[in-house]
């Protein structure tokens, strides 16, 4: 028997529910995995709240590590007594115990503790796939990066520097705006408190930027458009603030500019190419250039607070969940 998270419904965080379920020997290509931690991100809440569907009853979470402890008929390149992280497959994450399709499940190398491989799974994959795939970064750039001091964005303010990218990053407050810069970022616009593209056209000596990486969504579109050269790029990778519409004729009267909304799973498979990716973001960590811890912890009985933390914009970095 294991301890999980469940919903009937989708709504409120008031709708997560901890129940007892029945957890079993897994099948071919199957591995059993006893969680140590679980990474609770804002896709969570696009499934817990009915933007992304989900078949109810369901499970919750798609990122997590721990250690294997059994393994099905057919699984070759994982072993019992393995630790393990995965960031895609079924819902179901928030849980002690869990069956897992092995084809998902990234051994974490000796030197990487279970503290920072929770922290990395789904958002150190997320800042490799945006900085190396969705819009390669060479070095030299100038950025705007949205939501510098949130989980993905601590990584990313460590990545730009390790690489020499210039990072303008944008937070809500003077704390966060430390935290970004002590991990790296090189600019930080506080927006309560200041205009955006002002100060990015300031800080570009009236240019803009190339590329701005928008997690946010519908309340900084405008302000993301603005702040781009003409022929730049808008990475749209998030719509925490809700849906993003976009005008066509709007992109050609600011510049002939590109949008694009990444989704992981066409950058991460198949398997050799989510490991090649995996292997990139531990050497990151191996090498000292990003190092990573969560900032806030919940117990898994608690996920319902986590996720009133995160929507309320009182967290900062990662939050993982114990079980």
């Amino acid at each position: 028997m294991a301890k999980a998270i469940r919903f009937y419904e989708t709504g409120s965080a008031d709708v997560l529910t901890l129940e007892t379920v029945e957890v079993g020997e897994p099948g071919p290509g199957h591995a059993r995995v006893r969680h140590t931690g679980i990474a609770v991100n804002f896709i969570d809440i696009y499934f817990r709240t009915g933007l992304y569907p989900a078949v109810l009853p369901s499970g919750l979470g798609s990122d997590a590590v721990g250690v294997v402890e059994a393994i099905g008929e057919g699984v070759s390149d994982i072993a019992v007594g393995d630790r393990v992280g995965y960031l895609i497959g079924p819902q179901g994450a928030y849980s002690d115990v869990r069956v897992m399709p092995a084809q998902f499940l990234i051994r974490i190398p000796d030197g990487v503790p279970d503290s920072t491989a929770a922290t990395l799974m789904m958002k150190g994959m997320t800042a490799q796939y945006l900085f190396r795939q969705v819009y390669p970064l060479k070095g030299g750039e100038t950025i705007l990066y949205h939501a510098a001091a949130g989980g993905v964005g601590l990584l990313a303010c460590q990545w730009a520097r390790a690489i020499g990218v210039t990072m303008i990053g944008t937070v809500s407050t003077e704390e966060k705006a430390k935290l970004a810069k002590a991990n790296g970022c090189t600019h930080t616009i506080i927006t309560s408190q200041e205009d955006t593209v002002a100060r990015v056209k300031e800080i570009t000596g009236g240019k803009g930027v190339p590329v701005v990486f928008d997690s946010v969504g519908k309340d900084t579109l405008a302000t993301s458009l603005d702040c781009l050269q003409p022929r730049g790029t808008l990475v749209s990778n998030g719509t925490s603030s809700g849906p993003v519409v976009i005008d066509t004729m709007q992109l050609a009267a600011k510049g002939s500019l590109w949008v694009t909304r990444p989704a992981m799973m066409h950058y991460i498979m198949p398997r050799a190419h989510m490991l090649a990716m995996a292997d990139e973001v531990f050497d990151m960590v191996l090498s000292g250039k990003i190092k990573s811890e969560a900032v806030q912890t919940f117990a898994l009985a608690d996920a319902a607070d986590a996720h009133r933390a995160l929507e309320g914009r009182k967290t900062a970095g990662s939050t993982v969940l114990i079980p």
